[in-house]
């Protein structure tokens, strides 16, 4: 009441409803017009409507005198559309464009609640709506000049061929015969883009007659925008309480259900779902998910959802696997359906996604040959099957797409032993239908059993990390001891022999050394299990055996060599990437293997006549250490030894040098201009 006498009336208006033109009423909302085309000197050529869609299109001269008008982009427009021949039935006969067609389209597909007002001596004076209608520039003519580009292309390649080799061209004609057109196809089909463009395009065309706005038929139909009588007959429907009143001239957006256009079948409107009873909401939400945790599907039910009616609900449209609920086959297979890939009946397809949905039940991972192999459908249907509920996996399978939800099976023991009790019997004609043998499946079921739980907590793995090495480190302190036990024994045999052997004294020459490799046999035993031929060096005490050091030098001085003769500057990452290799391709046994440390490495880079280039790289760098020392090849003997050498010094002053300070450098240092090969070569 306080806000009442706040807001008082100031006047009193009589309202009046105007029938007289129900139902042909139409709003255009015109787009905003180039300066070229005002309202006022705006002439409707031609008009017409398709009434069942109400579509109109219509047609408007432009103001070719206009200062605004650009005279040669119409007469290229012009030119493109009709070409340089004008008939009837060219688009612009004034080889200009001089005029421009609007097409409508629906503003909005309920306009019930809009109406036409005119206030007139203290009187407003509604009128409904039809239809509200919003106009476009139309293209079309530029689809007509495409066409007639095409038929020129067309004839100037068709004129030098003669009529007789037409006719003798003989064509083969395949005659294929289609399937019977299916219940679900033929809706696909009406529902179809092309489809409903043919429909439309079949509606004819009804031509108007337009009047302009100062008309006298146009000054006459507007009288009809007024009440025609002010009597109670008339204006009965206005007789009603304030509430009446607005809930007819607002009524609430009721649409008809025909009159909604199809969803795509994977969206859903949250706000249309909850107005659904709890079961047809739960069988919709699974039937487009198809695999979903019970936390999660709680969540989308809404607050407030009784977890108890939902567990009831959601076993009559899914089954529990790995703890996850998989929505049944027969909900997204119906009867009397058929596959769209191979027009296999439901009740196959069913059987079919079963036998998937067991094997997840045994493992994460299914083989689809194997799947295709038990089943016999063809491999479009197998993947929709695996898709529903697993993701694939390089070489490796198909593994499913969830994880292993413990919480739930913790939760509700007893849904899962109800569910482990159908499964049991789904296995059970799954094994009469595809003749599945038991010994077949036994293993797999002990095995994953003895697999379970399939999700392995962290804390778990180091518990059995853990329990793998003390087992594995009282196996190894038993073989050691035995090992030495054995060592020691023949250590004494050894010493007991010796005073026996009668060792022949020879003359032994200066120039060939004598072999001692079986008296190092018998004193050193194995090295490290294997035989010194068979594999490598090792060092004894922290130095190699005498005359190793040497070969190893000679083998490390050779690769730094010719690597450095190949790649002229390197990091000691790269080289020792490069060394790795290297290592890689030699055969077991090899001197190399006797173990090379960064160190060695380095100085042998620097003993072959290689530096190292101290480059200023950022502070704020990235790099690791061993990419940050850079070695480079000082001398390689040939002609660009002394710009390499300039080049080197520039970098190592700066990371980053431009190419000109190089060339000027290099010019100046070396007393002679280089061309632009010749420094692309010293870079390179």
């Amino acid at each position: 009441m306080a806000n009442e006498e706040d807001d008082p009336i100031i006047q009193e208006i009589d309202v009046f409803l105007a029938r007289s033109l129900l139902e042909k009423l139409y709003l255009f909302q015109y787009p905003i017009r180039p300066a070229s085309m005002t309202y006022d000197d705006v002439t409707h050529l031609s008009a017409k409507i398709k009434p069942k869609q109400q579509k109109v299109e219509l047609e408007m001269a432009i103001d070719t005198l206009n200062p605004n008008y650009c005279r040669s982009k119409g007469e290229q427009i012009a030119l493109n559309v009709d070409g340089t021949c004008t008939d009837e039935t060219s688009t612009y006969s004034s080889k200009l464009m001089d005029k421009q067609t609007f097409c409508s389209s629906q503003a909005a597909s309920n306009v019930s609640r809009y109406a036409a007002a005119v206030y007139k001596k203290g009187e407003l004076h509604l009128t409904p709506l039809h239809g509200i209608l919003q106009l476009r520039p139309s293209f079309t003519y530029l689809d007509k000049a495409d066409a007639k580009h095409r038929e020129r292309e067309a004839a100037n390649e068709g004129g030098d061929s003669s009529q007789d080799e037409a006719e003798d061209d003989v064509k083969q004609i395949t005659v294929r015969f289609s399937r019977p057109e299916t219940e679900q196809a033929r809706q696909r089909r009406v529902q179809s883009y092309e489809f409903l463009q043919k429909r439309q395009a079949e509606e004819h065309w009804v031509h108007l007659h337009y009047y302009g706005l100062k008309d006298s038929r146009s000054e006459h139909e507007r009288q009809y925008l007024f009440s025609q009588g002010h009597g109670l007959a008339e204006n009965t429907e206005l007789i009603k309480s304030p509430s009446e009143y607005l809930m007819m001239l607002m009524p609430p957006s009721v649409e008809e259900e025909n009159d909604k256009p199809m969803a795509p079948s994977n969206v859903l409107s949250m706000a249309q779902l909850r107005t659904l009873p709890l079961a047809d909401q739960i069988k919709i939400l699974m039937k487009n998910v198809k695999v979903m945790p019970f936390a999660n599907l709680l969540s989308l039910l809404g607050s407030g959802t009784d977890p108890t009616a939902v567990l009831r609900c959601v076993q009559q449209v899914a089954l529990l696997v790995q703890g996850n609920w998989v929505v049944k086959s027969d909900v997204l297979y119906p009867k009397d359906t058929s596959s769209p890939h191979s027009g296999v009946p439901a009740e196959v397809l069913c059987r079919g996604r079963d036998f998937v949905m067991w094997k997840f039940t045994q493992d994460r991972w299914v083989v689809r040959k194997e799947v295709a192999a038990v089943t016999k459908l063809c491999p479009e249907d197998v993947k929709d099957f695996l898709e529903h509920m697993s993701v694939a996996r390089i070489n490796k399978g198909w593994e499913f797409m969830l994880p292993y939800d413990e919480d739930f099976v913790k939760k509700h023991p007893d849904i899962v032993q109800r569910q482990q009790m159908l499964w049991m019997g789904i296995q059970a004609k799954l094994e009469k239908v595809y003749n599945l043998l038991k010994e077949h499946l036994t293993p797999k079921k002990q095995e994953a059993q003895s697999a379970h739980p399939l999700l392995v907590s962290g804390e778990q793995r180091v518990n059995m990390a853990k329990a793998k090495v003390k087992q594995n480190y009282g196996q190894l302190e038993k073989e050691f001891q035995k090992q030495k036990a054995e060592m020691k024994s023949n250590d004494s045999s050894a010493k007991t022999d010796v005073p026996n052997i009668c060792i022949k004294e020879e003359p032994v020459s200066l120039e060939e050394p004598m072999d001692t490799s079986g008296q190092e046999g018998l004193t050193k035993g194995l090295l490290n299990g294997l035989h010194p031929t068979q594999g490598p060096l090792e060092p004894v005490n922290g130095h190699l055996p005498g005359g190793c050091m040497d070969r190893v030098t000679q083998e490390l001085k050779a690769f730094v060599s010719a690597t450095f003769k190949k790649q002229f500057v390197l990091t000691l990452s790269e080289l020792k990437r490069l060394f790795n290799l290297h290592l890689a391709s030699l055969p077991p046994g090899h001197t190399l293997f006797s173990g090379i440390s960064d160190k060695m490495l380095q100085d042998m880079v620097l003993d072959t006549g290689c530096k190292q280039i101290l480059v200023p790289f950022p502070p704020q760098t990235a790099a690791s250490p061993d990419e940050l020392k850079v070695y480079a090849l000082w001398e390689a003997g040939d002609t660009y030894d002394q710009h390499r050498q300039v080049l080197l010094e520039l970098f190592s002053k700066n990371y980053r040098v431009r190419r000109n300070v190089i060339q000027s450098q290099l010019s100046q240092e070396c007393g002679e201009d280089l061309n632009k090969q010749e420094v692309d070569r010293v870079l390179k």
